[in-house]
């Protein structure tokens, strides 16, 4: 990542949008595709555009939209996608020590705005040793970058898309698992970080015949279980 020192807030804030570039292409044909399906499977125009203006979540937003197709009960639809999204308060407490100094009108819409993507490269512009006191402007600019990309490809295929043939059969959502692939590997370098990838991912095949997408739930939590007791031994022995 390009070192933005003692930049000016608007210096950061682009800066955080151009990193946010490529892995926006990744998510482009998830977000067209979400807009494809979203009326399909029983929501109104307004109601798709509502849950990517305030859901905001990819993933969780899929897994509704499945749920909503089966006549799942709300109740159990609100707690597999709020599951589902429990990893984002991991990344939350790992942004704390960078954001803590920021009064609750920065706070609030940086922790609305989180997503893996933003994620990524907020954290590794926090970790960056300059003398920047503008980061979290760095932060807001990935954000935004990603929520606009969202809205429009909800958009373009709640309109466009609903005169594609079998849009959702062209297997372009492929595009954003190999970003989160991509996404992935770098952290692999340690033992916890490993060790929850590979149950969570072992998980995920187990239980992906569970009904209303609890396989998972029980991935993520195995994956997170697991890598908190690795974390913690290697603590305890000192390895």
């Amino acid at each position: 990542m390009t070192t933005v020192s003692n930049a000016t807030p608007w210096g950061e804030f682009w800066a955080g949008a151009r990193q946010t570039v490529p892995l926006i292409f990744g998510a482009i044909p998830f977000g067209i595709i979400f807009g494809t399906l979203a009326q399909s499977s029983g929501l109104s125009f307004a109601g798709a555009m509502g849950m990517s203006v305030i859901v905001f979540a990819g993933s969780s937003q899929f897994i509704a939209l499945g749920l909503l197709a089966a006549g799942t009960p709300m109740g159990m639809i609100v707690l597999t996608t709020w599951v589902v999204n429990l990893r984002h308060l991991l990344y939350a407490v790992s942004l704390v020590p960078y954001i803590k100094h920021l009064n609750q009108g920065w706070k609030l819409p940086l922790g609305f705005w989180l997503t893996d993507e933003n994620f990524m490269v907020a954290i590794q512009r926090y970790r960056q040793g300059d003398l920047s006191r503008h980061k979290h402007w760095f932060q807001l600019g990935s954000a935004l970058a990603m929520y606009t990309s969202w809205q429009l490809c909800t958009l373009i295929g709640l309109t466009v898309g609903q005169t594609m043939p079998n849009a959702a059969g062209w297997g372009l959502d492929f595009a954003m698992v190999a970003t989160f692939i991509g996404m992935v590997v770098p952290y692999l370098s340690s033992r916890p970080m490993v060790a929850t990838v590979v149950v969570s991912g072992i998980g995920a095949v187990v239980a992906r015949g569970l009904p209303h997408q609890l396989g998972l739930m029980v991935a993520a939590i195995a994956g997170i279980v697991t890598g908190m007791l690795v974390e913690n031994h290697l603590e305890q022995t000192h390895v």
